[in-house]
């Protein structure tokens, strides 16, 4: 069996360097061509070009590399359909991975299969329909996920989240991690601004401020910033006016990439994040957290007005709670984020009420069964065979 997989980012790779040891480990025969980044590339995958060239977001990023990117998916396409697999696997990246879907189908009968399910049920419901136009099967990451893409024309199974498979630090881990660091028994205070310039540019001065609450209120609290790699100048920008004299951790400077993080997610008391996935891994870690974000007046007016949900936190969403307070748009200020941090540092019945949303919205994203790169390569093979 020959499979054509693409990755556009990093995160994309991680999805697809474990669906490749699932689908190895089902069937020792498969092969595997395509463009990958280095994890799946230790799963045996000689890349077409390099992943990072596709990895472009924002207009402003986009237009100078329209020509070479357009370059680049009409080779993956050409590449695919000479390669005549018996399904083409598109992992995240929408943009890129549906135009290509889209050249192949027009020129083949390859089965066409998308990793991870676009959140129509957040906005923009109408990119399902537009979606089955090309894409034949979904492996979505989300337990409420499959039937928009079913309503919409495609099969899809949900496959469990990657982050229930993560490694978490042990409490010995935990312990080290505050004793090298001088925070001994000392609230720990987690803040992650984002992973992108963009974002945080525009929040670290906020969530500095909110430090300037959490300080005033408790003077003996650590702060603790883990910087993501794309954006660890842009942290040591933020902090530098930030109170408490904030840890930065620099994944750059780690012997083992994510040792360190992994030890403060999961010795941290409480957590101000920005949204997204990150809201995940604090869960994964039990860690009660305050999740915020703000972005410029004509982009908020846009998504506040095309919103089908009045929650954006997963943990939220997946547990059916309300549990983690949000703070979005215009809501998001110095003030609001840190009596919901200190509320949340004081009160042990608010924590505890996270901690068990939590625990169920892990359950539900598959902890506890069998690794979602094995159920996601179940359901490629059975996507292929049902096509037969």
């Amino acid at each position: 069996m020959k499979l054509f997989l693409l990755a556009g980012e990093a995160s994309g790779d991680r999805l697809g360097a474990a669906l490749m040891e699932g689908l190895t480990q089902l069937r020792p025969d498969v092969t595997f061509d395509g463009v990958a980044g280095p994890e799946m590339h230790a799963q045996g995958m000689t890349s077409l070009f390099p992943m990072d060239e596709l990895s472009v977001m924002g207009i402003a990023e986009v237009l100078p590399k329209y020509p070479e990117l357009r370059r680049r998916l009409r080779q993956t396409a050409d590449a695919c359909i000479a390669a005549k697999p018996d399904a083409l696997v598109t992992i995240d990246s929408p943009d890129f991975s549906l135009r290509l879907a889209k050249l192949v189908k027009e020129q083949s009968n390859i089965r066409t299969i998308h990793y991870v399910a676009p959140s129509v049920w957040a906005w923009r419901p109408g990119r399902a329909e537009k979606m089955a136009r090309q894409i034949d099967h979904v492996l979505a990451l989300l337990p409420f996920e499959p039937p928009y893409m079913e309503n919409a024309g495609m099969t899809c199974d949900f496959v469990g989240h990657p982050v229930v498979a993560d490694p978490l630090a042990t409490a010995a881990e935990q312990h080290r991690f505050r004793k090298e660091n001088g925070i001994g028994d000392a609230p720990l205070v987690l803040v992650l601004p984002g992973s992108r310039r963009n974002e945080v540019g525009r929040l670290g001065s906020v969530f500095g401020e909110a430090m300037r609450k959490i300080v005033a209120a408790r003077p003996e609290a650590r702060i603790v910033v883990p910087a993501a790699r794309p954006v660890v100048s842009a942290v040591q920008d933020a902090c530098r006016n930030w109170p408490g004299d904030p840890i930065i951790l620099d994944p750059r400077d780690e012997v083992e990439t994510g040792a360190k993080k992994r030890a403060a997610f999961a010795a941290a008391d409480v957590a101000l994040a920005a949204s997204g996935t990150v809201s995940l891994e604090l869960a994964a870690n039990a860690t009660p957290m305050v999740v915020a974000y703000d972005m410029n007046w004509l982009s908020w007016q846009i998504m506040s007005r095309m919103a089908q949900i009045d929650t954006v936190t997963l943990v939220n969403l997946v547990s059916g709670t309300k549990v983690v307070p949000e703070f979005l748009g215009p809501a998001c200020t110095p003030d609001a984020i840190g009596a919901a941090l200190l509320h949340l540092l004081n009160d042990r019945d608010a924590r505890e009420a996270q901690v068990a949303a939590m625990a169920t919205t892990m359950g539900k994203l598959g902890k506890g069964g069998e690794p979602p790169g094995l159920r996601a390569a179940r359901s490629v093979f059975s996507a292929i065979s049902s096509a037969v």
